[in-house]
C-alpha cells in the first residue's frame, strides 16, 4: 500500500520568533519514503535538523514577523497491515526491563501516576499477563472518556482527563500511558499520521493523531484507547513521554496559527506519485489540539 500524507500551516508571527517543529517522520520510518521528502518554507528562511534524546527529528528555526508558511507533501510505503494483536506477550518484571525502558515507567509533565496509581492497582492488578492488562486499560480509557474536538485543552493531565471524563487523542493517550505505567508497563506517547484507511471516512477527521506503545513481550507494540482497535496506515512522526515531548511546533515568542491542514490518504493503483499539492482545501482543524 502507497499513502500520501502532508500538510500546510500557517502562523502568524507580530516578530522574529523562534520555532522548532517536529513535522518529519520519524527515522524508523525514512526507509519506506518513496517520495522527497522536504519541508517548504515560505517565505524561505533557514532551518536545520537534529535528533533530540529521544530519537526524533526536530527542525529548527527563525520565523520572521509576518505570516510563516510551512508545508510539504510525500509518499510512503505502507504494509497495509493492521496493527498488530499478539495476546500471549506478557508484561516483565521491573528488574529484567531494558535500561532504555525504564524512563516509560516514571511520571511525566501530563502523565501524573502518582494521583492514578492506587486506581490502577484497584482495577488492573488482578488481571494477568502483559497484553490482557494493557487492553484492559485501553478499554477502560475509551469508555472513560467521551471524545469531542471542543473538548481540546493543552494543559489537561492524564487525572485531569480521567475526572472530566472527556478531551480529544491526547487525553487518551495520556491516561492510558499513565495507567499502564501504575502497573509498572512501560509505555510511551507517539504522535503522527492516521487516517481513515479501512475503516468508514470520519465526517471530522483528525489526520494528526496521538496513539502509544507499550512495552511487553520483549517488544513496543501500538495500542489506541481512542479508536480502541487496530488501524491501518500509522506513520509515526515522535515518541516521548508525553505530548509535551512531541509537539508538533514549540515556539518561543507570541505566534498564532492561523491555518492547520492535514491529508493522509491510501495513493489509488492508477494515480502517479508526483502531482501539484493540493492541501489547502483539506482538514482544518483548531490550534488546541495540537498544542
Amino acid at each position: 500500500m502507497k499513502i500520501r500524507a502532508g500538510y500546510d500551516i500557517a502562523f502568524e508571527c507580530s516578530q522574529d520568533v523562534p520555532l522548532v517543529l517536529m513535522l518529519s517522520v520519524h527515522p524508523s520510518r525514512q526507509t519506506d519514503l518513496l517520495s522527497a521528502h522536504r519541508i517548504q518554507f515560505s517565505p524561505n528562511v533557514s532551518a536545520e535538523n537534529y535528533t533530540d534524546m529521544f530519537g526524533n527529528i526536530c527542525t529548527r528555526l527563525v520565523a520572521p514577523a509576518g505570516l510563516m508558511e510551512i508545508a510539504n507533501e510525500f509518499v510512503i510505503q505502507d504494509s497495509g497491515l493492521p496493527d498488530a494483536v499478539v495476546i500471549d506477550a506478557l508484561q516483565a518484571p521491573v528488574p529484567e526491563l531494558p535500561d532504555d525502558a525504564l524512563v516509560y515507567l516514571l511520571g511525566s509533565r501530563y502523565c501524573d501516576t502518582q494521583k492514578l496509581s492506587d486506581l490502577a492497582w484497584s482495577l488492573f492488578g488482578s488481571i494477568n499477563g502483559g497484553w490482557q492488562r494493557v487492553q484492559a486499560v485501553c478499554d477502560y480509557t475509551h469508555n472513560r472518556i467521551q471524545f469531542g474536538y471542543g473538548f481540546a485543552r493543552s494543559d489537561r493531565t492524564a487525572s485531569e482527563a480521567h475526572e472530566e471524563r472527556r478531551g480529544v487523542c491526547r487525553d487518551f493517550a495520556h491516561l492510558a500511558v499513565t495507567l499502564c505505567r501504575c502497573m509498572n508497563i512501560p509505555a510511551r506517547y507517539c504522535t503522527g499520521f492516521l487516517g481513515d484507511i479501512g475503516v468508514p471516512r470520519d465526517p471530522a477527521p483528525m489526520d494528526f493523531s496521538a496513539w502509544f506503545e507499550a512495552y511487553i513481550g520483549g517488544h513496543w507494540y501500538t495500542f489506541d484507547a481512542r479508536h480502541n482497535h487496530p488501524r491501518i496506515g500509522r506513520i509515526v512522526v515522535a515518541r516521548g513521554r508525553d505530548a509535551a515531548d512531541v509537539a508538533i511546533s514549540t515556539a518561543f515568542g507570541p505566534t498564532k496559527l492561523v491555518r492547520f491542514n492535514v491529508l493522509t490518504e491510501e495513493v489509488a493503483a492508477n494515480e502517479p506519485l508526483s502531482r501539484q499539492p493540493r492541501l489547502d482545501a483539506h482538514n482544518k482543524l483548531d490550534q488546541r489540539q495540537f498544542a
